[in-house]
């Protein structure tokens, strides 16, 4: 029985785990939402996380559920947008910026999904917790 109970801390963990991420790669989006000029060359591109299903092998070859990972972090390839702006030092010979393909509106409601999905790990964690207690006969 306890086993299972910490399956399910590692699980709730993995989730806040990836989704920090997330809020991580978030507000790097909004932060380079005006960014015209990077290293690289050209405008910010906005960031993207991907998730995917962590498995484990169990002792008797059945695979399980382990959680969830972070598999990659991609681009969104997406045009830019191009705002018109003649005196801007990256206007090109139309007088067009291109500036980050990041909606700020979009950014903000991801930023509220990530942060409920931590917060639900966290309540998940917490009711783990209390199980914990409960069985061992803590906080009687």
């Amino acid at each position: 029985m306890m086993d299972g109970l910490f399956k399910v801390l590692d699980i709730a963990a993995s989730g806040m785990t990836a989704e920090r991420l997330r809020l991580d790669v978030i507000s790097q989006n909004l932060a380079n939402s005006d960014t015209t000029r990077t290293e690289e060359g050209g405008p910010y591109r906005r960031k993207v996380v991907i998730f995917q299903e962590a498995l484990d092998q169990s002792t008797n070859g059945n695979r399980n559920f382990g959680g969830v990972k972070v598999s990659s972090i991609i681009e969104d390839p997406s045009p830019f947008r191009l705002v018109y702006d003649p005196n801007h030092p990256d206007a090109d010979d139309e007088g067009y910026v291109s500036y980050p393909n990041v909606n700020v509106l979009r950014e903000m409601v991801d930023l509220m999904s990530a942060q409920r999905a931590y917060e639900m790990n966290t309540a998940v964690v917490n009711s783990a917790k209390s199980m914990y207690n409960s069985a061992l006969g803590i906080g009687r």
